[in-house]
């Protein structure tokens, strides 16, 4: 046990040993979504907030605990995506703010840190919202505030801030009801718990490879985004669908997975397991044999994961963009689009730059920075299109030169919505004005599968229906797409309105969606329907009702 001050080489060894146990149990984060859609990302946006912040730090000798704790803050300001990892930034922040020359790290400098994240991360949130992580960031510093009184020994003073920050994520329920409709703790909370618990495992010998296993829906394995995972030498996806034989002892298959591949997913539905791995090409058929010893198979999937990918880098040439070209002293303006069909409709409406990102996966603060940097104008208009984005776009602007107005699209439709307002040899500031005020003449629907059974918002949900969110909150559950689009329609008070533009997603053809925008004329014959591709994941539809 470390019993006296660490210095910046100490501090680098615990940022990894903290980024490494995130890593290792990012998914059970991911998992813990309040709203059932297939969409839960604060495990994987704190995980790429820390990786960035290691990454500045990685080759770097300083034994000065404040300089390399400046250096983490940075990588975690660059790297910060979405409103977890922006905050996750923002408590780095603080923390390096309070370590300015500073050459070690004592019990006493360490509270002070603490102290000092909580305070920068709550000033970095406009209406701070209690049994988040800015209540477990503010329960940890209470603590290592105390223990710095009783004690001179750091680790000491790190060792009870983590049963703090556990005692804290398993009250957040206790401050947010919704929590606790769902069933869950807060999931940001539980990635900062992580990273600290990581740090005392790393100093106590135990193991950081070696997840919490966990189980999550069928419904919820994301196995889209797992193509960002591939590691060198693991080229094959590996998908079983099984049910196993007798008693399933879920940490002894882990465990036999590890021997064979990496990105091991487990998930689980009415008996029904399916295993996701990826693994070298000599072991691709381990997996499927070793299933076949515990139980019965009744679907297999196999992938050339560099074969994906070349396919991917296709598709992406494939849908160049024409985008607004930019003179000096013109508004550039930046989007961001979930879809290429979406991407596409956006850069018909005259926009600068399209970064590709949405609810699914939250661009980073360098990602919308270095959207703009180049473009040849000082003036800029960003459009994250997503709530769970525009603190990083805020973020963004605060580390640039450029004059840059943040317009606060939380959907898709409100940022075509703004769009509409775009004059680019306009006042800037006049046309931020208008793009916000037109923010509120459009109203969103987004159409999804559940991924679990929960009830919300007197909304009561089962695992696998069709759910329909009305400007963000859960409004419909229903058995079939059908169903579900009509009575989200109804809850919209469609009647009143004028247009209905459905954007169709990436699953879905587009003789489908036309289908489905006919059942809707019967319905609504005296409005206007446009169906429009979006090519946005997750989410069958998107409506914007004008």
């Amino acid at each position: 046990m470390q019993s006296k001050p660490f210095d910046g080489l100490m501090l680098k060894q615990l940022v990894e040993a903290g980024l490494t146990w995130l890593r290792t149990n990012h998914q059970i984060v991911n998992a813990l979504n309040v709203f059932p859609v297939p969409d839960g990302d604060t495990g994987t946006n704190m995980l790429l907030t820390m990786t960035s912040a290691y990454n500045e730090v990685s080759s770097s000798g300083h034994q000065n605990a404040g300089q390399m704790a400046a250096g983490v803050a940075q990588g975690a300001l660059m790297g910060a995506r979405g409103n977890s990892g922006v905050i996750l930034s923002q408590l780095w922040r603080g923390f390096s703010r309070a370590m300015h020359g500073k050459e070690v790290i004592d019990a006493q400098t360490l509270a002070a840190a603490f102290a000092e994240a909580r305070d920068t991360a709550y000033k970095g949130v406009v209406r701070p919202v209690e049994g988040t992580i800015l209540t477990v960031s503010k329960d940890i510093a209470t603590e290592a505030l105390l223990a710095a009184q009783e004690t001179d020994d750091p680790i000491v003073v790190l060792r009870r801030c983590v049963l703090a920050a556990d005692r804290s994520v398993q009250s957040t329920p206790e401050f947010l009801p919704i929590l606790k409709q769902a069933g869950v703790v807060d999931s940001g909370g539980k990635g900062l718990f992580f990273i600290l618990e990581g740090m005392i495992r790393f100093i106590d010998g135990d193991p950081l490879d070696a997840a919490l296993i966990s189980v999550q829906p069928l419904s919820a394995m994301n196995l889209e985004n797992a193509l960002e995972d591939v590691e060198e030498g693991q080229d094959w996806e590996v998908v079983v669908d099984f049910r196993p034989n007798g008693d399933f002892e879920l940490q002894a298959f882990y465990s036999e997975l590890e021997k064979m591949g990496t990105s091991i997913q487990v998930g689980e539905g009415e008996g029904m397991y399916r295993m996701h791995i990826h693994t070298p090409l000599e072991k691709r058929y381990e997996p499927i044999d070793y299933i076949l010893g515990i139980g019965t198979i009744t679907k297999v999937a196999m992938e050339n994961l560099l074969a994906q990918m070349e396919d991917i880098g296709s598709k992406a040439a494939s849908n160049h963009l024409e985008l607004a070209t930019i003179e000096p002293g013109q508004i550039g303006v930046v989007v961001v689009s979930p879809g290429t069909g979406l991407s596409r409709i956006f850069a018909s409406l005259g926009v600068a730059a399209v970064i590709s990102g949405g609810q699914t996966m939250n661009p980073s603060t360098k990602d919308i920075l270095d959207a703009f940097e180049n473009l040849p104008t000082d003036k800029i208009i960003i459009l994250p299109n997503n709530k769970n984005i525009v603190l990083a776009a805020n973020q963004a602007r605060e580390v640039t030169t450029k004059t840059v107005r943040v317009i606060p699209s939380r959907t898709v439709p409100q940022g075509l919505a703004a769009m509409l307002h775009l004059n680019p040899d306009g006042d800037l500031d006049a046309v931020a004005e208008k793009m916000i005020r037109s923010l509120d003449n459009v109203i969103t629907g987004e159409i999804t599968t559940a991924t679990r059974s929960v009830e919300i918002d007197d909304v009561t949900v089962k695992d696998g229906q069709v759910i329909a969110l009305l400007n963000g909150k859960l409004a419909v559950a229903a058995e079939n797409l059908e169903e579900a689009c009509l009575a989200l329609l109804e809850k919209a008070g469609t009647s009143n309105y004028e247009l209905i533009t459905m954007f169709y997603g990436e699953d879905m053809k587009h003789t489908e969606a036309n289908r489905i925008a006919d059942l809707i004329r019967e319905n609504y014959p005296s409005q206007e329907i446009e169906v429009q591709e979006g090519g946005q994941p997750h989410y069958q539809f998107i409506f914007s009702i004008e």
